[in-house]
């Protein structure tokens, strides 16, 4: 099978395309640097996203932006904003606050992206 994507780590945009059999990848090409090659691995085995949101904090009229503090398996989002959607804060949040510890078992925290006092 063959999968063709575009590289997100740097400005140049590479379009490499990935040989695979079955879960094994057999050849990258395309790429002009390692952090493709490295993208490409890890988009094609297990691909990872940054999840944000917003979460209502009680005693302030503004939510609070949040994200993960490092990319969790692509899987498991529609998990992690579930989790979210059920998180009751109190004010004051402060930047970089756990408002999710080790979210559906992945070891990463949510943290708040900004202060809400």
């Amino acid at each position: 099978m063959e999968k063709v994507i575009t590289c997100i780590n740097c400005p140049m945009g590479c379009r490499m395309t990935v040989q695979m059999e079955g879960d094994s990848i057999v050849s990258i090409t395309g790429n002009t640097c390692k952090r493709g090659e490295t993208y490409a691995k890890q988009e094609c085995t297990v691909p990872m996203r940054m999840v944000t949101a917003a979460v209502p904090v009680e005693g302030s009229r503004m939510p609070v932006s949040v994200k993960t503090r490092s990319p969790i398996p692509k899987a498991h989002i529609f998990d992690c904003m579930k989790a979210l959607s059920e998180v009751r804060l109190h004010v004051p949040v402060h930047e970089h606050d756990v408002v999710l510890s080790d979210v559906c078992g992945t070891g990463v925290d949510v943290i708040a992206t900004r202060t809400v006092e």
